[in-house]
């Protein structure tokens, strides 16, 4: 099988530059230069909150942690602050869209919250659904959970008070415990969360582990992905738009991403589309749609 010289690259290293960098930083240096950047819009609680995220240091070391032992120890996808700066974009985005189109978040729905609680629930559970892995990867969703909850509060302090501080926490943990591949989200903001997740694709950043250097349909699908793109949708209110630059790519479509939709609550909400951009496989697979 021959290879072009960019999918032999995303092969070799099926992880971000700037996360590969990061390992080889001390961690007083890999903490100082992460920033995450999500645009809050004119919610106050989610502008306090990415605030006291980007001065806080121990979260930063957790993403620190998770990284080198995905990348070093175990040689797998990238798990750095890098993954989620992404996740929590494209949650923060996915749930948006569905709020636009009159879909009622949990919080919302069940406690007469707002939606400025939502997108609390959701940014705060993908800023946290990792930092497990700083511990281990086996069971990581339960070291997120353990180490997540007295950080929540903390990082909530004076944003919320009780009992509200309570169904914030408990809402951002089950998203966090539903992300797993067995998950089984109980509200809206969890569905989010775990589909996001999932979409992290583009440029070989599979969320299917892959030993590094290895040819196999994991290495070859996750390469495949060009760009992920969230719009409005024709028949349902999110479109999900993947670009792939050969056809491999529909195997992280059809698996990872159905496996992680399916029971999400999301299906009635999403359509998935995947298409060729390049002309070479144009007639092979001119246009694929998820049938979820």
């Amino acid at each position: 099988m021959t290879l072009d010289k960019e999918t032999e690259q995303r092969i070799e290293q099926p992880v971000s530059e700037e996360a590969q960098r990061e390992t080889r930083l001390t961690p007083a240096q890999a903490v100082e230069q992460m920033r995450i950047n999500v645009p809050v819009r004119g919610n106050r609680k989610l502008r306090t909150l990415v605030e006291r995220v980007n001065d806080d240091r121990q979260v930063k070391g957790w993403w620190h942690v998770a990284n080198v032992n995905a990348v070093v120890r175990m040689q797998i996808n990238d798990h750095s602050w890098v993954h989620i700066q992404i996740v929590t974009n494209i949650a923060l985005k996915l749930l948006r869209q569905l709020t636009k189109h009159h879909v009622e978040p949990a919080v919302v729905r069940d406690y007469g919250m707002s939606r400025d609680d939502a997108e609390i629930v959701v940014v705060l559970g993908a800023l946290l659904h990792c930092i497990g892995m700083s511990v281990h990867r086996e069971g990581h969703e339960d070291w997120s959970l353990f180490l997540a909850e007295p950080k929540m509060r903390e990082l909530l302090d004076g944003i919320y008070e009780e009992p509200e501080l309570t169904v914030v926490v408990s809402e951002a943990l089950q998203a966090i415990t539903s992300h797993r591949a067995d998950g089984e989200p109980l509200s809206l903001e969890a569905g989010v969360l775990r589909v996001a997740d999932a979409l992290d694709l583009a440029k070989g950043r599979s969320r299917i582990p892959f030993e590094r250097g290895s040819v196999s349909i994991h290495s070859l699908s996750a390469a495949a992905i060009d760009e992920v793109r969230i719009t409005d949708g024709g028949s349902r209110p999110v479109t999900v738009e993947i670009v792939m630059n050969n056809s491999s790519g529909i195997y992280q479509v059809d698996g990872l991403l159905k496996a992680k939709l399916r029971g999400s609550g999301l299906e009635p909400y999403v359509e998935v589309v995947a298409h060729i951009d390049t002309e070479a496989e144009k007639r092979l697979v001119p246009l694929y749609t998820l049938e979820i």
